[in-house]
């Protein structure tokens, strides 16, 4: 497998990342109110907006390296996403990373390495 694969997968899981981010500052303002123009309008926030764009670009890109990259390889790469949300949520917001929560992440990255690291 070449190295371009597996940074632009690993770019794919920022973005993903990055996507999860703006949704999570975007459901801050999704209302509930029924079937009115506020909101509809809470719903096309600019951090809902920007994080849809981010998952249409992560898609597309995520779709090129899909063309060449062997999907048992690079697939595994996407568990980091399970990583990185989380410490995201954990700098940016302060929600807690326990004692298991950062053994699953270890867990993770290990099993992302046995699947990914060893393949031809």
């Amino acid at each position: 497998m070449r190295g371009t694969e597996v940074l632009l997968t690993l770019v794919c899981v920022f973005m993903i990342g990055c996507g999860q981010i703006l949704f999570k500052l975007a459901a801050r303002e999704v209302a509930f109110d029924g079937f009115n123009l506020r909101s509809l309008a809470s719903w096309l926030s600019p951090a809902m907006l920007v994080a849809l764009a981010i998952y249409a670009a992560a898609t597309l890109l995520w779709v090129w390296v899909l063309r060449s990259a062997s999907l048992s390889v690079v697939y595994p790469l996407y568990a980091l996403a399970f990583v990185l949300v989380p410490l995201l949520g954990w700098m940016l917001f302060g929600e807690p990373m326990t004692a298991r929560h950062w053994a699953g992440a270890a867990l993770i990255v290990g099993g992302v390495w046995l699947m990914a690291g060893g393949a031809p």
